[in-house]
């Protein structure tokens, strides 16, 4: 049976005074990262601010955002999908703010919860659930569960919060057979898939599951299905135009990346750990907001023993506040109703996708198209937190109409036995001492939890604004206690000084005036920064320098294949060599322009044959040691031979010919053509800016002109203002062939006509 549409709570003033009561609470929750106390730490201050300040920075000088030299000798930022480019929220920011700050950048995170919970607030009263359970399910999902503990993922938050907004006007569009609401679920859907993170693949299931449902649910399939076809096509149409060229572009360097698919044996490791799910119960029972030394949860080999699992230890938290918990096993019984069954089916279905390789389920859904490009089935608690956010409001709800007693008492004697087994669990694995404060907390907030929704009948019939206002100080008493900032969420931002676009750092500060003292017309020297720390890779795109690695999970498969980078370059271990990339003495390192070399730890820890005699020795700052390599080559040259390579061979085996690469060019067999034998020219940069580089070569006799950026097939060449092939040179970097005489080269990065041509030629 139903919750009833007419229950109490369903006046539109206490849906507006719900609405209030989370912006206040929102306000209360959010103010540590807002009042610039705290900032969201790690990858999105690692990974994604230093892309968003990137495209501010393009904007605010009239340049495109869709290509960067900032780091792995060049990348297409118009296909990745950690760019931020087609993100509207942070696209506006960095439209309208050249240098965002850490505290605008985290608010755009809240700023999008927050209309996330009021999208849920809504749709619950277009349902007719009652206020209060509408209350609890925007505070669940906004501040609870993954969004919470892994707020550090930015663009999966934000996805999270898509799918908020486009279950709204779907459930609209489908409800009142609506064009413009299924246009407008179309693209709000299409904005929650241009984050191309596997929460956005997670919750296009399931918003596929509620149509599906929606449309099959009781008699009248073929009456129903007439009247949503068109708010559907709408949607198809909406969803189309909005995502149509982004995928495109990113399907196309999936392609031509190092990780076009990834394997189930590889996907498992990110499995979820069952136990994980206590969490639930105990917000921070396995002590995942303190020191990692004192993390003891699975999947934890110290405590768990050996298993293969592969998950940072904030993965498997999903708090998500205990009067939602409560309400889910108080009124386990309404999960069965029809109106929220295929929710409950979904939740089931992303709890067992969550574990991974703990049931056969995984294996089976591996089959799904997409699925197999993500590594993390624990992802899943993003979208499976947002289920039970529903379910729990309904489940408030459900007590406050229903006032079973029978289920209450039956409710309060499982959570009991819920928290006895958490106890269990501590003291089986010897930490109850050292978790104690949580258990604590838990017992303290389940109890008061259970005693509110004994109370909450009488409470929302008699004074249903007042019950409203203490729902809501218990949510934000409980989540700001239980969720507060921690080691995972919230750091002070002086943790990343160095990435402040006005920052002082000294190793900064030295990189710069080195630069500076090597410029030169044909000169643009990078940097590599090796193991110095967790957010320094990116900080070419903060800064405007030029980095030969930096930190992306996908990276253009020659640029991987030639230097072996991996995701990131934060420790020792993460500072890999190719066969043509042996040694922090390459050919490559001279050819890439590698000026300078900074690092926390010498340099012998990561390359065994590394000759301090090779490099200059700058200075020790408080970062790391300084390095400068005096054989590093400049960013064009115009040398006049060129002698013919199989570079497939090279890039699998290494070894370089003995040449001066200022004289001579490296070419492939196949688009040499007839080779040059003469002196080499000279060539000076006249414009250099993130799509577009112009170039000055001079020589007598004709000549190569050499660009030391990475080859790819979306830029093209003009000599003179005439086409020119760009030919694959020296391996991995740009060359255009020159007559006698003095010309203008001018290198486009023409990312829609590069897209058009390889669709054409599929």
């Amino acid at each position: 049976m139903s919750l009833r549409r007419e229950s109490v709570g369903s006046a539109g003033g206490l849906y507006s005074f719900a609405s209030l009561a989370f912006v206040a609470g929102a306000i209360v929750l959010a103010w540590p990262w807002l009042s610039g106390v705290v900032t969201i730490p790690w990858d999105a201050k690692a990974q994604a601010y230093p892309q968003i300040v990137f495209m501010a920075r393009a904007f605010a000088a009239g340049d495109s955002p869709f290509w960067t030299p900032n780091v792995f000798a060049g990348f297409p930022q118009i296909a990745d999908p950690q760019s931020q480019i087609f993100s509207p929220p942070y696209f506006l920011l960095a439209l309208f703010n050249a240098a965002p700050s850490f505290r605008a950048v985290d608010a755009v995170v809240f700023g999008m919860l927050v209309l996330a919970g009021l999208a849920l607030i809504v749709w619950f009263k277009d349902r007719g659930w009652g206020a209060a359970g509408a209350l609890v399910a925007a505070f669940a999902f906004s501040f609870g569960g993954s969004a919470a503990w892994r707020l550090q993922h930015i663009g999966e938050v934000i996805s999270l919060c898509w799918f908020a907004l486009s279950l709204l006007a779907l459930s609209r569009a489908l409800s009142r057979s609506s064009i413009f609401y299924g246009f407008a679920a179309g693209v709000l859907a299409g904005f929650m898939t241009l984050g191309r993170d596997q929460i956005a693949l997670l919750c296009i299931l399931v918003l596929a599951g509620y149509t599906i449902w929606r449309l099959l649910d009781g008699p009248g399939f073929w009456g129903r299905l007439r009247r949503a076809l068109p708010p559907l096509l709408a949607g198809f149409v909406g969803g189309v135009l909005t995502v149509a060229i982004p995928i495109a572009f990113t399907l196309l360097l999936a392609d031509d990346s190092n990780r076009p698919g990834i394997d189930l044996e590889e996907a498992v490791r990110g499995s979820l750990p069952p136990l994980a799910f206590l969490s639930a119960v105990v917000s921070n029972l396995y002590g995942v907001d303190g020191p990692m030394k004192e993390f003891w949860g699975p999947p934890s080999s110290m405590v768990w023993g050996e298993t293969d699992i592969n998950l940072a230890r904030n993965m498997g938290a999903i708090y998500f506040g205990a009067i939602p918990l409560a309400a889910l096993v108080c009124a386990a019984g309404a999960m069965r109703d029809r109106a929220v069954r295929v929710f409950a089916v979904l939740a089931l279905f992303m709890g067992l996708y969550a574990v991974g390789k703990y049931t056969p389920f995984f294996e089976l859904a591996f089959w799904i198209p997409g699925v197999e490009l993500y590594r993390r089935p624990a992802d899943a608690t993003f979208p499976l937190c947002a289920l039970l956010a529903i379910l729990a409001g309904y489940g408030v709800n459900a007590i406050i109409a229903r006032s079973d007693r029978v289920w209450m008492k039956t409710g309060a004697v499982v959570v009991a036995l819920l928290f006895a087994f958490c106890l269990f669990i501590t003291f089986d694995k010897g930490r109850l001492t050292q978790a104690s404060s949580a258990l604590g907390i838990g017992a303290v907030s389940l109890t008061v939890a259970v005693a509110f929704l004994f109370a909450a009948p009488a409470l929302m019939r008699r004074a249903p604004f007042l019950g409203l206002a203490a729902l809501a100080a218990l949510m934000t008493l409980d989540l700001a206690v239980s969720n507060k900032p921690n080691e995972s969420t919230g750091l002070p931002p002086s943790t990343y000084d160095e990435l402040h676009p006005d920052s002082t750092n000294e190793t900064l500060a030295l990189i710069r005036k080195q630069l500076a003292d090597h410029a030169a017309p044909d000169r643009r020297d990078r940097v590599e920064l090796a193991a110095v720390d967790y957010e320094w890779p990116n900080m070419g795109l903060v800064h405007g320098f030029d980095h030969d690695l930096g930190f992306n999970p996908i990276r253009m498969k020659l640029f991987t294949d030639a230097t072996n980078a991996q995701d990131q370059i934060s420790i020792p271990e993460h500072r890999t060599f190719s066969p043509l990339y042996a040694h922090f003495r390459s050919p490559l390192a001279d050819l890439l322009g590698v000026r300078l070399i900074v690092s926390r730890f010498p340099l012998e820890r990561m390359d065994r044959d590394f000759d301090p005699k090779d490099f200059h020795f700058i200075a020790q700052t408080k970062d790391g040691f300084v390095w400068e390599n005096p054989r590093a080559l400049p960013r064009v040259m115009a040398p006049g031979a060129a002698q013919v390579v199989d570079i497939e061979k090279m890039l699998n085996e290494g070894g370089w010919p003995e040449v001066d690469f200022t004289r001579t060019v490296l070419l492939d067999s196949e688009e040499a053509g007839p080779l040059l034998h003469a002196p080499p020219g000279e060539a000076k940069i006249i414009s250099y800016r993130n799509t577009e580089v112009v170039v000055e070569a001079h020589s007598t006799e004709g000549c190569y002109l050499v660009l030391n950026d990475i080859w790819h097939s979306w830029w093209s060449a003009q000599v003179d203002g005439a086409a020119a092939p760009i030919l694959q040179a020296n391996v991995m970097f740009r060359a255009v062939r020159l007559a006698p005489g003095t010309h203008q080269v001018r290198f486009s990065f023409d990312p829609f006509a590069g897209l058009w041509s390889q669709i054409w030629k599929r």
